[in-house]
């Protein structure tokens, strides 16, 4: 069976990672995006990382410009605004395409794991979350609207 630890993401600074790199942790990933109404919620997700990440809690941020052109920059452009506005230390990804034809791999996954309202499995906007249990499988999709502080038994529960 397919887990997120058969995929594998280029870093925001560019070096391939295989996701099983983070085999045994419970990981949150997200669809961030820099200038978003939902974008403080780095602040949110900062803080859960902080707290849990000597539990076993790794967050995954993948910087994605398909929702409203809100993630223009490039990779350096997006690691300078998120240390510099929300001292973001969580691992950030390369910008990808989360819908669509050039979907990235391991968001198809996601998707297909855990398809949102109605069964949709399209992303419907930035800061979207999957919560993946230590397992490698997908436990819950989160929307937009659910905070990070909103999430946060969930993933308590799980480490």
């Amino acid at each position: 069976m397919t887990t997120v630890y058969d995929f594998e993401a280029k870093t925001i600074d560019g070096q391939m990672q295989k996701l099983d790199a983070y085999k045994g942790k419970v990981l949150l990933i997200v669809n961030v995006a820099s200038k978003c109404g939902f974008t403080p919620q780095y602040k949110g997700l900062e803080a859960l990382w902080r707290k849990y990440k000597d539990k076993g809690l790794v967050i995954l941020g993948f910087p994605c410009d398909q929702f409203g052109h809100q993630e223009p920059g490039d990779e350096n452009e997006i690691k300078n605004f998120c240390s510099l506005n929300y001292d973001v230390t969580f691992p950030l990804y390369a910008k990808i395409e989360v819908n669509g034809a050039n979907a990235h791999p391991l968001y198809k996954h996601l998707k297909a794991e855990a398809p949102g309202v109605l069964g949709s499995e399209a992303i419907k906007w930035n800061f979207t979350k999957f919560l993946v249990g230590r397992d490698g499988k997908v436990v819950k999709r989160y929307g937009s609207m659910d905070t990070p502080e909103k999430i946060e038994a969930d993933i308590a529960r799980l480490l």
